[in-house]
This record gives C-alpha cells, sequence and structure tokens, in this order.
C-alpha cells in the first residue's frame, strides 16, 4: 500500500471563540509526498514537524493510506 503525506491545520480563525480561532480538523489537505510504506510516511511526518513549527493554527503533517 501506498501512503499519502499531507499537512492540514487543526483549527481556523474566528475572533467570536477563546483565543480568536476554532476547532477545524477538516480542513483542506495539502499533499507532501507520497511513501512506498507506512514507516517512511512517519518519518516524512517527523521530518515535517522537525523543520515546521505549528503556528496558531496547528498545522501538522499527517498520512493517509491510498490505492
Amino acid at each position: 500500500m501506498k501512503y499519502r503525506v499531507f499537512t492540514r491545520n487543526w483549527w481556523k480563525h474566528n475572533p467570536a471563540w477563546p483565543g480568536g480561532r476554532e476547532p477545524h480538523g477538516g480542513a483542506r489537505k495539502h499533499t507532501i509526498g507520497f511513501a512506498d510504506s507506512e514507516e517512511s510516511a512517519r518519518d516524512m511526518c517527523r521530518v515535517y514537524a522537525a523543520n515546521h513549527k505549528p503556528g496558531k493554527l496547528g498545522r501538522k503533517a499527517e498520512y493517509e493510506g491510498v490505492q
């Protein structure tokens, strides 16, 4: 199985919410690459996390299996 590695924000701006942001787990996914194994996909996520701060909107790398 192949894996798609992507980033997305876990929050969105909303001044009416505490801290000016509200949960938004269904945000658009931005593909950063593909991996041939789950271990490789995890490694790609670790590298992304080591080089990018999540910021106020909590942008993080994740992966999912693709056909």
